[in-house]
This record gives C-alpha cells, sequence and structure tokens, in this order.
C-alpha cells in the first residue's frame, strides 16, 4: 500500500508540473504529458480503491 501511495504521489506531481506548463507556457507536448499522467493517476486510483476495501475487511 505504502508503494502505491508513493506512485499516486509522483503521478499527482507529474500532472501538475505538466499541466501548469500547458496553461501557462501553452506548451502542447506538456498537454500530451499532463493527459498521460491522469489516465496513470486514474488507474492507481482504482487499485487504491481495491487495496482499501481489501484492507478495511
Amino acid at each position: 500500500m505504502e508503494e502505491l501511495l508513493k506512485n499516486i504521489d509522483e503521478q499527482i506531481a507529474l500532472f501538475t508540473e505538466n499541466a501548469k506548463a500547458q496553461v501557462e507556457k501553452n506548451n502542447k507536448a506538456a498537454g500530451t504529458r499532463a493527459r498521460k499522467a491522469a489516465l496513470e493517476l486514474m488507474k492507481l486510483m482504482k487499485d487504491f480503491r481495491k487495496a482499501s476495501v481489501e484492507a478495511s475487511k
């Protein structure tokens, strides 16, 4: 679970960095990276939900 949280933190940081670059500097490549990070973050959040439910049983 700790590894999963670490991965989520990394993806959030990556998303935030690239999303800001897209908005502030109109960097299209950063937008692509931000969308990729968002998809990965979505997968990790689903994994977190599964692990959290299992841990609470």
